[in-house]
């Protein structure tokens, strides 16, 4: 009896730093008996995450060329984050990779964000039909785990946090990513090393602060996607020494694996576009 109690107090512990470390998604009844809304889908979808660097290599489209985009049409344009640096959503993505489909098919890139502007306003209207505001909150679950069958993506997770390290990686193992947890930066410059992982999650807070200048040096001598999280707002900091992403803590689970999925071009509109280039 006392081994249960003392194990059920440890999970409750276990969730409440996950609680700390993630944001738990909910579900809010909807109208109808069994009717769902994925509150958190339209927030992991619109927040503001890659670097203009990462973007152009996940889209296929120079960083010159998606500033110009931004000056001349203005349809596509990046949250900035407190330093000024741009940082795109999924949907800035996905937008992007419709852009060049279009160009790519012939059209002149003037006529494709035109095109993207009318299929804007089509699908606000088909969302939203009363303009009640409730366009862009999705129904139903998450989007299945995406990658080429027997694929083994290799993650390392360097986290300061035992606890918030252990969720993230059954939250990556769920879909079907190899993690590999170390929690300080001496152990994580040693699996850089000897057995390169294919993506690098970093808690820019590791080792009492390390964790920046570890993404740079990790950039200097290695093409590796990087995810950075802090509970700090260091997405500038992060984005200069050469990260990817930044996530800022808590950290949504849903946004944590799409983004690990994008960066690794597993998504499957990343995939779609990759079979068009």
């Amino acid at each position: 009896m006392e081994e249960t109690l003392e194990l059920s107090i440890r999970v409750r512990q276990e969730l409440l730093t996950f609680c700390i470390g993630f944001v738990v998604l909910g579900w809010t009844p909807a109208a109808g008996v069994g009717d769902y809304r994925w509150v958190e889908r339209a927030r992991a979808e619109t927040a503001g995450v890659y670097s203009i660097g990462a973007v152009a290599k996940m889209v296929g489209v120079s960083a010159q060329t998606l500033r110009a985009w931004e000056d001349r049409y203005a349809q596509i344009v990046p949250t900035r984050s407190a330093g000024g640096r741009r940082l795109y959503s999924r949907d800035d993505v996905e937008q992007l990779r419709v852009i060049r489909e279009h160009i790519e098919s012939g059209l002149h890139p003037a006529d494709a964000h035109r095109l993207l502007a009318e299929d804007r306003r089509t699908r606000l209207s088909e969302l939203d039909p009363d303009g009640d505001g409730a366009a862009g909150v999705g129904r139903g679950g998450r989007t299945a785990a995406a990658g080429n069958p027997g694929e083994r993506w290799v993650i390392l997770l360097a986290e300061r946090d035992p606890y918030a390290a252990e969720i993230a990686e059954f939250f990556l193992r769920t879909e079907g990513y190899v993690p590999r947890i170390v929690l300080d930066v001496a152990d994580a410059e040693r699996a850089m090393l000897n057995d390169p992982p294919h993506l690098l999650v970093i808690d820019l807070l590791i080792s009492g602060g390390a964790g920046l200048a570890f993404c740079r040096a990790t950039r200097q001598r290695s093409p590796v996607p990087i995810v950075a999280v802090s509970a700090l707002a260091s997405g500038d900091a992060a984005v200069e020494s050469g990260a990817d992403a930044f996530l800022q803590k808590p950290v949504d689970p849903l946004q944590f694996v799409s983004t690990v999925r994008d960066l690794l071009g597993t998504s499957a509109f990343l995939r779609r576009q990759g079979s068009l280039r």
